[in-house]
């Protein structure tokens, strides 16, 4: 279950950000020949020779520095060290050994952690650069790698080398039956305590006092609704609150929990309501394409108890408006009041999130809605939807192809959405509308 996770560190400005995505194989950190431009950790899943893993990118570290911002992305960058099983330490050939590459090196050994040198923009092929031996100096038991960033070359050396310092333990490998379950929500609303009551057991550590959970926390569990991995995650607070370097490396691996989950259970202190900080963590989830479940907690309480569920269901919609896929379950985990009702839904919203449809069956609910609202128009120029197909699922996602992108408003978009609801439920699921465009031309042959 667990995936390893690599980081890339290094000085500004040696690569880090264009090797991060040339390893995951998209665009996602911003590239620009600037120090400072990746502020924050950037992290993606990638695979290399079948083994999943977490990478993360980092802004440039400057040991030495009065600038508040850089001050910032070094203790970014020591979270990300504290966080990762091995470390890619980026360095450029262009510049040769440099001291701050020293002061890294030394900020690294006493992480403990694997390290792999990366010197980067050994562009030459064919050709070794006398500056790369330099890089011996730093005095790690693995050799360093040449790679070009930009090219890709050296790449699948550097992945080759890293991973021979991350053995593959056993809950790596992924059990198809076991669905992931990761429960978020704000600090001291119930999540800890809901797992508890799930597994009978005190598995998990429970207080009053925000932040007891300061990782991720994997638990198997199986009963007669089938095989489950909880993944209990520290309260997600407000980023203006996350002062502390280990609440900062809690907020990290609560986002990468949200990642490898199926399925999301949202936990909401019921005598509070939906906050703005709910609405934020549930944007992780939505984002990031996950079944939820909304779980309101603490509903036996006497603040709770008198308030009308229809009532209640409507404040939490209005508040979550982008969420009203998701349904909404009323617990309480110190009398366990629903809990077990808890296994149904969760089953019910991941087979949801992985449902198929035919591509016949898409169309003809694409040329109902057609029909019944028609599509809209620009300076006399109509748009036109050929058809429609899915393209995967968790969560589902329909590719349609049209005659103009832009004419396809995002208010279409989302009454095709509704269409498929309608018709098809996706209850618990967000969908991914992707739109292509297609000449007038090409009409014809669809």
């Amino acid at each position: 279950m667990a995936k390893p996770v690599i980081a890339i560190v290094g000085r500004p400005n040696v690569g880090k950000s264009t090797l991060f995505n040339k390893l995951i194989g998209e665009r996602r950190s911003i590239v620009e020949d600037t120090p400072g431009v990746t502020r924050d950790r950037i992290y993606a899943e990638s695979e290399w020779c079948g083994r999943k893993f977490i990478l993360i990118d980092t802004g440039g570290i400057e040991p030495k520095t009065d600038s508040m911002i850089l001050q910032k992305m070094r203790e970014q960058a020591q979270i990300a060290i504290d966080t990762a099983d091995a470390i890619i330490f980026m360095c450029d050939i262009n510049t040769g050994l440099v001291a701050d590459d020293r002061e890294i090196a030394l900020m690294l050994k006493k992480s403990g952690k694997p390290v792999v040198v990366c010197v980067n923009k050994a562009d030459k092929v064919g050709m070794v650069d006398p500056t790369f031996y330099e890089f011996y100096e730093l005095g790690f038991d693995k050799d360093p790698v040449a790679v070009s960033s930009i090219h890709g070359t050296g790449s699948g050396d550097l992945l080759e080398s890293i991973f021979e310092e991350i053995p593959i333990v056993e809950d790596e490998q992924e059990d198809e039956d076991v669905i992931n379950v990761c429960v978020i929500g704000k600090p001291n609303a119930g999540k800890s305590s809901i797992i508890n009551k799930i597994l009978g057991t005190d598995r998990l550590i429970v207080s009053s006092m925000a932040g007891t959970t300061r990782d991720a926390i994997d638990t198997r569990f199986e009963n007669e609704y089938g095989k489950y991995n909880f993944i209990d995650t520290a309260g997600i607070r407000r980023q203006s609150k996350v002062d502390d370097r280990i609440e900062k490396f809690s907020v990290l691996r609560a986002h990468m929990a949200v990642e490898r989950a199926d399925v999301c259970l949202l936990v909401v202190d019921a005598t509070e309501g939906v906050t703005e900080q709910d609405e934020k963590i549930a944007g992780i989830a939505h984002e990031a394409g996950k079944a939820v479940i909304i779980v309101v907690n603490k509903w036996d309480l006497p603040d709770a108890e008198d308030k009308n569920t229809v009532e209640y269901s409507k404040k939490v919609y209005n508040a979550l408006s982008y969420m009203t896929y998701a349904p909404i379950m009323y617990v309480s985990a110190l009398t366990g009041q629903r809990i077990v009702k808890l296994f149904e839904q969760i089953n019910y919203v991941f087979n949801q999130s992985k449902m198929r449809v035919s591509t016949g069956m898409l169309n003809d609910v694409l040329n109902d809605a057609v029909t019944r609202v028609q599509p809209p128009s620009d300076k006399g120029r109509r748009l036109k939807v050929y058809y429609m197909t899915q393209a995967s699922v968790a969560p589902p996602t329909f590719v349609l192809f049209c005659n103009s992108a832009p004419l396809f408003h995002f208010s279409y978009q989302r009454y095709i959405e509704n269409c498929l609801r309608d018709t098809f439920g996706f209850k618990g699921t967000p969908i991914k509308l992707v739109i292509r465009q297609r000449g007038e031309e090409d009409e014809t042959r669809i």
